[in-house]
């Protein structure tokens, strides 16, 4: 009921100002101090003083006089304080919340009729996915689940660099060397396996005598220049090694889970001409010069010129890449693209030469975002292979595992868990403390991934998010015979007022953090829930209240905040666990 209240206030503050002669543009409406008893607050009065020739208090009083509650459904009252207008929510708005969450769906808006592709992850099919860039599939997921529970139609792609120097180097490698030339591989897994021949690909460029270097060089030119010539066997070859690698790192997304909708090969637009067309409308542009043995494209206000052909007739990743968007823009009606903070100039690059190509890229938004770094000494790594994201979930698992362990015995519930029903719950709650944690950071923000914060069931974590979640099925499972009932007017203490109030606001901050593509809108959120959810399970007893209907109308409140809770966590990528 959140939305449908903010436009009635919207519409009464409109009316109010265009009956006092005020222009309408901007009626300054937020959220008032959580010590006022309102949904929303307007500061309209402060914008119009100077018009009005009178103190901001006086306009606000002024304008209280137009401003009648009762014309609407959802507004209970409306106050004047000081300078603000505070709107306070009627009974109808309390009852509207409870009776709509009781949905599984809750906080999922109407459909939008639009559709949007999230391009996420993302990484070179070159090994293993490392922790550092392990905040790509958490943020990227994220926004797309958010935009998905906004209405919008998402589909989540991978785009994969399939046709550069790093593949023609894995593939010729991949074709040289013999498997008893490499060692172990860290993990049974594919890209772990193949990885081997990448990196003794590499040794060998820089280690080997200049003749046999020659010679391997002009073998992965020879990759290069029949990808891009369209060559059906250089690309069989190539997609041999790229397809085993992804194969691997899809098992890998997968724990998170970070599922795509479709998996999209560069090489595609090489062998369907696009790229070529691109190549050709970039030369004729004015901007277009041929310097130092390359075409480029000068910008009027960006430094760096974009080199989008090489002299040897080889196009480079970002001129695929025009391409891939161009393909976007005619396929879908907007485009989300989440990136590592080292590729912002060539998001820039990008952008200004879809521009000077002639696309609207209003229809284009880029959420760029820091790496994950690890405290020193605080996880074992394996050897040459740097810390991957394996290591990371494998490690959260772990701990979550001893602490699910250590607190069997001051459960709640007195439901047995067997061994399955602990790894379960270290799944659910480990996995999900390493989302929650990294995906509850503001994207541009570097963070440091802290075990003890990120799995500290007392603190603002997922843990203790969870928590609130498997303790309203607890509840919901013990209420036997007991109807849950809508009835608001049992719901009167501030506990029970305040828990409905923060339920109503899910749908609003689905709408706003979808519009901005922030997530972590959506971790704060749950922080909030989880808080007014303990305030109301230490004074409000449900299974035990005194009388039937306080019981039915405190069951249909636990039901309306467990499926607040899902969700929002849904839209973290984190799991619900229904016992804990």
């Amino acid at each position: 009921m959140y939305i449908p209240l903010r436009e009635e206030v919207r519409e009464a503050l409109t009316n109010a100002l265009a009956a006092r002669g005020y222009p309408t543009d901007d009626l300054g409406l937020e959220e008032p101090p959580e010590d006022v008893d309102a949904v929303f607050a307007s500061s309209v009065a402060f914008r119009l003083a100077s018009e009005a020739g009178a103190p901001p208090p006086q306009v606000a009083a002024e304008l209280l006089d137009e401003l009648d509650a009762d014309a609407y459904r959802h507004i209970g009252r409306i106050d004047a304080q000081g300078p603000y207008l505070n709107f306070v929510p009627s009974d109808a708005y309390f009852a509207g919340t409870l009776e709509a969450a009781q949905a599984d769906d809750y906080g999922s808006l109407d459909s939008r009729d639009t559709s949007v592709v999230v391009e996420h992850t993302s990484a070179n099919p070159t090994g293993p996915v490392h922790v550092g860039r392990a905040r790509n599939p958490i943020v990227g997921d994220a926004v797309a689940n958010l935009l998905d529970y906004a209405g919008y139609d998402v589909e989540r792609h991978y785009y994969v660099n399939d046709a550069g120097r790093q593949m023609a180097v894995f593939t010729w490698a991949y074709e040289t060397f013999d498997e008893s030339e490499l060692p172990e591989p860290a993990r049974d897994r594919a890209e772990y396996r193949m990885v081997r021949y990448y990196r003794k690909g590499n040794e060998y460029l820089e280690n080997a005598d200049p003749d046999a270097v020659e010679e391997a060089e002009a073998e992965i030119t020879a990759i290069l220049q029949g990808l891009e010539e369209g060559d059906e066997g250089t690309y069989e070859r190539v997609t041999r090694v790229v397809d085993a690698v992804l194969g691997g790192m899809r098992e890998c997304l997968a724990r998170l889970p970070a599922e795509f909708d479709e998996f999209v090969k560069e090489s595609r637009f090489m062998r369907d001409g696009s790229t070529d067309d691109v190549v050709a409308r970039l030369k004729a542009h004015e901007r277009a010069v041929y310097e130092e043995d390359a075409w480029q494209l000068t910008f009027e206000e960006i430094d760096k010129n974009l080199v989008f052909l090489r002299a040897d007739g080889t196009s480079l990743y970002t001129t695929r890449d025009l391409a891939h968007h161009e393909w976007k823009f005619d396929n879908y009606d907007r485009a989300v693209t989440v990136l590592g903070e080292d590729h912002k100039l060539q998001a820039r690059q990008l952008r200004a030469a879809l521009e000077d190509l002639g696309s609207d890229t209003d229809r284009l938004d880029t959420v760029v975002y820091s790496y994950v770094n690890l405290p020193e000494g605080k996880m074992s790594t394996r050897a040459g292979t740097g810390v991957q994201l394996d290591d990371l979930l494998d490690e959260a698992i772990d701990r979550a595992r001893e602490e699910v362990e250590s607190r069997l015995d001051d459960r709640l519930r007195d439901d047995e868990l067997d061994g399955s029903g602990v790894e379960r719950i270290a799944r659910q709650v480990g996995i999900g403390a390493v989302r929650y944690d990294i995906v509850s950071k503001q994207p541009a923000k570097a963070i440091t991934f802290e075990w003890e914060r990120a799995l500290d069931f007392e603190a603002q974590s997922a843990p203790y998010v969870q928590y609130v979640h498997a303790r309203c099925c607890g509840i919901i499972g013990e209420a036997d015979g007991i109807a849950p009932e809508l009835d608001v007017s049992v719901l009167s203490t501030d506990a029970e007022r305040e828990l409905l109030r923060t339920i109503a606001r899910f749908p609003g901050v689905i709408e706003s953090a979808a519009e901005d593509h922030e997530p972590h809108r959506i971790a704060t959120y749950t922080r909030e829930i989880a808080d007014r959810f303990n305030g109301f399970y230490r004074e409000c007893p449900v299974i035990t209240a005194d009388d039937e209907a306080t019981r039915a109308a405190r069951l249909a409140l636990v039901i309306a905040a467990g499926h607040a809770v899902a969700n929002a966590l849904d839209i973290l990528g984190v799991e619900a666990p229904e016992s804990m």
